[in-house]
């Protein structure tokens, strides 16, 4: 489970650093794509696999399932990282998230998120758990 939250930059190359303990989790090679809300996920080659799976048996005939399973998969890559701990985020993820120099690495669950610094400050200070967003998540059990 991927848990904690990291700061660093990401150099002139578009490298960035993984954390270790991210780093034992996710092995040595695992995928990076597009997250939600403008960050950037990393997930494991077991994950990974699993998501394409299900991705995999939408319908070819839903618009909305179509372009989720292109927004995923069209923009996926495998990372290996280097000697020092270190991916290569290509330009157009480094785009889509925002990310110039500063970087969040957060732990997610089964997934690791990466974000532009400033966007994960904006995120983090934007929402709001008030008594409805707490009463919805009844619905899923917690």
């Amino acid at each position: 489970m991927f848990i904690g939250e990291y700061v660093h930059n990401i150099d002139a190359k578009g490298r960035a650093i993984v954390p270790a303990k991210f780093r034992e989790e996710l092995g040595d090679k695992f995928f990076v794509t597009h997250g939600l809300e403008g960050c950037l996920a990393l997930y494991t080659a077991e994950t990974w696999e699993a998501l394409v799976e299900k991705l995999n048996s939408l319908p070819t005939t839903n618009r909305k399932a179509m372009a989720y399973k292109r927004f995923k998969l069209a923009s996926a890559f495998e990372c290996e990282p280097d000697g020092n701990g270190r991916i290569m985020l290509p330009l157009k993820l480094r785009e889509h998230a925002g990310i110039t120099k500063e970087i969040v690495s957060t732990g997610n669950g089964d997934i690791v998120e990466i974000w532009d610094k400033a966007r994960w400050e904006e995120y983090n200070s934007s929402y709001n758990f008030d008594d409805e967003s707490l009463e919805a998540l009844s619905e899923f059990g917690i």
